[in-house]
């Protein structure tokens, strides 16, 4: 019996939780233009939704401003009806060749709700890390009663805490950063 095919997954899975959080933190918008916040938006396009950046092309000029310049002329009502429709809640401003979306200053009760919301996704993953820790322990103690030595069993779960110590401490890293983000005017 080997520990690793219990806390490879489990690392596995721990990792794939930050990786996530990370994604998930990026569309969450601070005050500042960033073009992920728009990833999530989709655009009917020849009888299929796709996102907005498979059918423009989408820039970000200054720190308050996102540019979508449609390759096709017949996008742009497309396009401004998905944004309309997302819940971004920016009006789109179309001169006929470019869209642009200025962002505009968060409200100081606005911040607090993206914080809370970024605290939300920070604890949605934190549980899924404990999820990984817990399923990786649950399959050693199985292990012992198979035959496993309970003192490597010991040490394999001193081992899945200490990667859950390890993941829960980048979870919090993200989270500060994001938190910093959102609130600094």
């Amino acid at each position: 019996m080997d520990v690793k095919e219990y806390l490879g997954p489990a690392e596995e899975k721990m990792e794939m939780a930050v990786a996530y959080l990370d994604e998930s933190l990026a569309h969450i918008r601070a005050g500042k233009a960033n073009a992920k916040i728009i990833d999530g938006i989709r655009v009917e396009y020849y009888g299929s939704a796709v996102p907005i950046s498979n059918v423009a092309n989408v820039s970000v000029p200054d720190a308050r401003t996102i540019a979508i310049t449609p390759w096709e002329k017949g996008m742009f009502r497309e396009i401004e009806k998905a944004i309309i429709n997302s819940e971004l809640g920016i009006t789109p401003e179309n001169n006929g060749e470019v869209i642009r979306l200025c962002i505009p200053p968060l409200t100081e009760d606005r911040r607090k709700q993206l914080v809370k919301q970024s605290k939300a996704e920070a604890e949605n993953a934190k549980v899924s890390v404990r999820n990984a820790r817990r399923d990786a322990i649950d399959g050693l103690k199985k292990a012992v009663k198979q035959g496993m030595p309970e003192d490597v069993e010991k040490d394999a779960e001193a081992s899945a805490q200490k990667l859950h110590d390890k993941y829960l401490k980048r979870i919090d890293e993200l989270f500060a950063a994001k938190e910093k983000e959102i609130l600094t005017v």
